[in-house]
């Protein structure tokens, strides 16, 4: 058995991987300068020493979520120098687990991980960031805080077990369990109580974070694969269903790999994957099946955001099917830091459920700097809403001192089969500044839409050879 994990795993210890750290000058080519990129991003290797679980006290079958065999092998393979981690075939139930540098955590085909809905088993809170506020909250169910060379591998399935009897119903929402008269993340619906607000009003008044301690009663949510400030990280092969929050979440961290994953979970906020404030990020491979949306790239939320000044660029996202969600390739909502140099192709979207095919989100309070976004041989079935959506009025804020700016995007060889809207661009008009500018689309076809395109608050947005239902379309 170990020579045939051996034989799909690396062999050797990565130690000190290369990162996309430096600045990619974006010329007139950028799908030349793509490979400048990728060539930086490497995904992590490991010592070849496994440590099977089951050695430590993991019994497949046994729902004993208090059982700390996995942990317990990560740490022994840390202080080893590192190794592979081994979930073997069967069920296993457990509560958080925390990577430790130069180890992978590996499912065997068969192997399914199973995770606590006890709120309780996920204290101590921890340092995280909740929608882009920085704060201490519940230990997301598989999480890491400053490692290196950490993988999450293999053909194997965790599961949050995440329903609208456990976690689901904190959104605060009837459709996901929610009552009247149950707390959740918002009391009762309303804007002025909830864990939400009070996180929110915190950032708003420079609360520093070591006092942002979230309780059971503010029922905030844990992400369930979350890295922060890590360099060199592999997730790989696995299926992940049912999230309790957002599914995977690098956030302020180097050199992130993203390959063959399959994200199935459709609860709310169960946005499939979000990098935050990162450098370096591969998303080759995978399929999105979300309740929120597929991908979305972040960087912190208001002063929070600004204040760590650190943006999300050098991003690659390719070969990757999106079925459901509220938008495919999204950059926003809480863009604070700013985002730069993206790149997305080779991507096939098709679902009634899918509301938006490429989606960017702000506002003049939220704000952030986007600039040098690609898009290119994108597919798609059928979408709810958009091909390409611009928001800069989200959640229908029209005013505020951080006004939002995109720049420099271009998108080529599209197809879309059937919208409610070709390009809809909402951007501020009561500025005298244009929030939205540089967007060219080249060489798309768009059928069996509603309204070919709907565009305010921009300038020099082009159309070079894009047919809306078989129509040349040019701008005024």
């Amino acid at each position: 058995m170990k020579n045939a994990i051996l034989a799909v795993l690396a062999t050797t210890l990565m130690t000190g991987s290369a990162c996309a750290s430096k600045d990619i000058k974006i010329t007139d080519n950028p799908w030349k300068d793509v490979k400048k990129v990728e060539k930086r991003i490497k995904a992590p290797k490991f010592k070849q020493k496994c440590y099977d679980i089951t050695l430590y006290g993991a019994v497949a079958g046994q729902e004993n979520y208090k059982n700390q065999a996995i942990n317990e092998a990560i740490n022994v393979a840390h202080r080893n120098g590192g190794g592979i981690v081994i979930v073997p075939k069967g069920t296993f139930y457990t509560g958080p687990i925390t990577l430790k540098s130069n180890v992978c955590l590996h499912l065997q085909e068969g192997a399914v991980l199973k995770f606590s809905t006890n709120p309780t088993d996920y204290e101590p809170m921890v340092q995280t960031r909740w929608e882009g506020w920085d704060c201490y909250n519940y230990h997301p169910l598989i999480y890491a805080n400053g490692e290196t060379n950490i993988g999450l591998t293999g053909k194997g399935i965790i599961d949050g077990q995440a329903t609208d009897d456990n976690w689901w119903p904190w959104k605060g929402k009837k459709e996901h369990g929610w009552k009247e008269g149950v707390i959740c993340q918002e009391w009762n619906g309303t804007k002025e109580n909830g864990g939400r607000n009070r996180l929110a009003r915190m950032e708003e008044e420079n609360v520093p974070m070591q006092q942002r301690v979230m309780t059971y009663a503010d029922r905030l949510r844990p992400s369930f694969v979350e890295f922060i400030n890590c360099k060199n990280i592999l997730l790989e092969g696995f299926t992940l269903q049912r999230s309790p929050f957002w599914c995977l979440h690098p956030m302020l961290s180097e050199n992130v790999t993203v390959r063959n994953v399959t994200v199935s979970s459709h609860g709310p906020n169960n946005d499939g994957c979000d990098p935050e404030s990162c450098d370096g990020v591969l998303i080759d491979g995978c399929t999105f099946n979300t309740g929120d949306d597929c991908i979305a790239i972040k960087s912190g939320k208001n002063n929070d955001g600004r204040r760590w000044g650190k943006p999300s660029q050098n991003i690659i996202v390719r070969n990757c099917k999106m079925i459901d969600g509220h938008g495919g390739v999204v950059l926003g909502s809480e863009i604070s830091g700013n985002v730069k140099n993206v790149w997305a192709e080779n991507c096939e979207m098709d679902s009634p459920n899918l509301d938006r095919v490429i989606r960017i989100k702000s506002n003049p309070i939220r704000g952030g700097e986007l600039e040098n976004f690609f898009i290119r041989n994108i597919k798609v079935g059928v979408c709810k809403e958009a091909v390409f959506r611009v928001e800069m009025k989200y959640e229908n804020v029209t005013e505020g001192p951080n006004m939002p700016l995109v720049k420099n995007f271009l998108m080529e060889n599209v197809t879309s089969q059937k919208s409610k809207y070709g390009v809809w661009i909402d951007g501020l008009t009561n500025t005298p500044q244009k929030q939205v500018t540089g967007v060219t689309l080249r060489n798309c076809s768009f059928d069996n839409v509603k309204i070919p395109h709907k565009i305010a608050g921009a300038e020099n947005v082009k159309f070079e050879n894009v047919k809306i239902n078989g129509e040349d379309v040019k701008l005024e």
